[in-house]
């Protein structure tokens, strides 16, 4: 592993996950404000429901790595809200399943260690209009059940007291969202991604947790001065750039 050590914000779930590097995606959003700042680890699979989450998680998270991430983002409800199929197969998951499933994952995260922060993101809604024009009959998914699944992992959150991000109704609050956010009817465009990133950043900067892992309050790797820096406006000193804003974070100071 390359060095120094930066916090740990690792992205867990399914294709909402893998794919958050495609398209201006939200993963690659998180990596360009916490540049200098935390290492962004995706650990995504397109494909995956709880079910499958649960196989690997002493894998993907064991409790005896010597670095324990600072935040973790899961997402798994998608697939599971898929409606079953007549021959068994497929990633269906009933909705009592889903939530023990999701209990599990956020109890393992927490005991990670003390100071490890989870996020779980809600289903999305899906246009599904846009969604069978891409996958045909081959993937069953309705808004009436992400809904359900969405408002199942918002309950239990609150219950276990984990941090949640409702994207069924965020997404939908923004105009024209049917026609904006999907790219296949189920998969984020960026301006899908903006809408992740913006709710995340609300959650974070509302926690308030101790070390605080809002962009603007950490610090950037190596931010000390140094007289090799280009020449400042006093044309004696170097102009440290390390903690300035650019202009592409500059539309995030708000969170």
């Amino acid at each position: 592993m390359v060095g120094p050590t930066r916090p740990q914000f690792v992205l867990f779930g399914s294709s909402i996950v893998q794919f958050s590097f495609s398209h201006d995606g939200w993963g690659a959003i998180l990596a360009d404000i916490y540049s200098r700042k935390a290492d962004i680890f995706v650990r995504g699979y397109a494909g995956w429901n709880s079910r499958m989450a649960l196989e690997v998680l002493d894998t993907v998270f064991p409790k005896d790595a010597v670095v324990q991430p600072s935040l973790v983002i899961v997402y798994f409800g998608g697939n599971d809200s898929c409606l079953p199929h007549p021959s068994g197969v497929g990633p269906h998951v009933p909705l009592d399943e889903y939530v023990e499933n999701m209990k599990k994952i956020a109890l393992h995260l927490k005991s990670l260690s003390d100071s490890t922060r989870v996020i779980f993101l809600s289903s999305p809604p899906v246009n599904e209009e846009q969604m069978r024009e891409s996958y045909c009959e081959n993937m069953i998914r309705t808004n009436d059940a992400s809904k359900k699944y969405a408002n199942a992992c918002v309950e239990l959150c609150r219950e276990m007291d984990v941090r949640v991000v409702n994207l069924y109704n965020a997404i939908q609050r923004r105009n024209g969202w049917l026609s904006t956010c999907f790219t296949d009817g189920i998969h984020l465009t960026s301006e899908g991604s903006k809408i992740v990133v913006e709710e995340i950043l609300k959650v974070i900067t509302d926690a308030n947790w101790e070390p605080s892992l809002h962009w603007q309050s950490m610090p950037a790797e190596f931010e000390y001065d140094s007289l090799y820096y280009s020449v400042g406006p006093d044309g004696k000193t170097g102009f440290n750039p390390s903690n300035v804003l650019l202009s592409w974070q500059a539309g995030w100071a708000r969170f």
